[in-house]
């Protein structure tokens, strides 16, 4: 059996599509095909049902794929640490970071969690990208910590069984609007819409935490007649720069949208604060030991939250 098997199963089970998931493993499909099925041969059980449109994981291949998961995450938890033993940097922390708590959660809770506990520093590699690909990274072993915003009805691919979190704080995600004029507190794009006059939605994609999260606490709303997507990212800030430039409504983190809102470029475009979405802002960990310096670091967390 082959590490590459394993990385391709779990290709397949993100995608449940062999091009895209051959595209992603950037090997050809029959190739990957081939190696999906030697898999299976030493498994001595089918792992998908290629029966259906779209390829679902067999009752076997459910039972395989958090196994699988868990293989891939050791083996690379343990190429990193041997790599950090050979180089002398065992001190060294990769954090997963979604784009937006990057800039506005990040670098103070930082600062706050080392004034506090000074043996804290650590030499820190923060890589910032989607919900989607920080999950990734984790799942694969690529990082030790994930920061990001989390909701109740949210789902999230980090099971409680294999994965643990702490949430260390609060925001809120607000629907705003460029103001009808300069100076004034009205919305152009406002809320609720019509089904005769939807309201312009400049909307999340499902790739970000943002999407999945107003989704999950508003999928009906968010479906309803009376909004018309006319503009999908997974990046937040660019989202914000179209509100700003009056292309339509959107919910963004008020963390985000403070000084917009104070400075009059963005308004409120709902009549109450019924349609903000509440988040706690989470930090995931493996359950599985870490390294001594992510182990001090996720101390320290957990201390400063007492």
């Amino acid at each position: 059996m082959e590490l590459a098997w394993l990385e391709d199963f779990l290709a397949l089970a993100r995608q449940r599509n062999f091009s895209r998931a051959a595209e992603a493993r950037h090997i050809s499909q029959p190739a990957f095909s081939r190696r999906v099925r030697m898999l299976e041969d030493w498994l001595q059980a089918p792992l998908f049902d290629r029966d259906t449109h779209r390829v679902e994981l067999t009752a076997a291949g459910a039972e395989f794929l958090p196994i699988a998961e868990e293989i891939v995450r050791r083996i690379a938890f343990g190429r990193d640490r041997v790599r950090e033993v050979a180089e002398q940097s065992a001190g060294g922390l990769r954090i997963a970071c979604t784009n937006v708590l990057s800039l506005t959660f990040f670098p103070a809770w930082l600062q706050m969690l080392e004034q506090a506990a000074p043996a804290s520093r650590s030499n820190i590699s923060l890589v910032t990208d989607s919900m989607a690909d920080c999950e990734r990274l984790m799942l694969d072993g690529q990082a030790q910590f994930i920061l990001c915003h989390d909701h109740p009805a949210a789902k999230t691919a980090l099971n409680a069984a294999a994965f643990r979190s702490l949430d260390i704080g609060a925001d809120v995600l607000t629907p705003v609007s460029a103001p009808v004029s300069p100076g004034k507190t009205a919305p152009l794009h406002a809320l609720p819409g019509a089904p005769e006059s939807p309201t312009a939605h400049l909307a999340f994609s499902p790739a970000s935490g943002m999407g999945r999260i107003i989704t999950a606490a508003r999928g009906a709303d968010a479906a309803a007649t009376w909004l018309s997507p006319v503009f999908t990212a997974h990046l937040a800030m660019l989202l914000l720069i179209m509100a700003r430039e009056g292309r339509g409504m959107t919910w963004l983190p008020l963390s985000l949208i403070t000084q917009d809102l104070e400075a009059g470029r963005l308004v409120r475009s709902a009549p109450s604060n019924d349609w903000d979405i509440p988040m706690t802002i989470r930090l995931h960990r493996p359950r599985a030991r870490q390294s001594p310096a992510a182990e001090a670091f996720w101390a320290h967390a957990v201390a400063a939250e007492k």
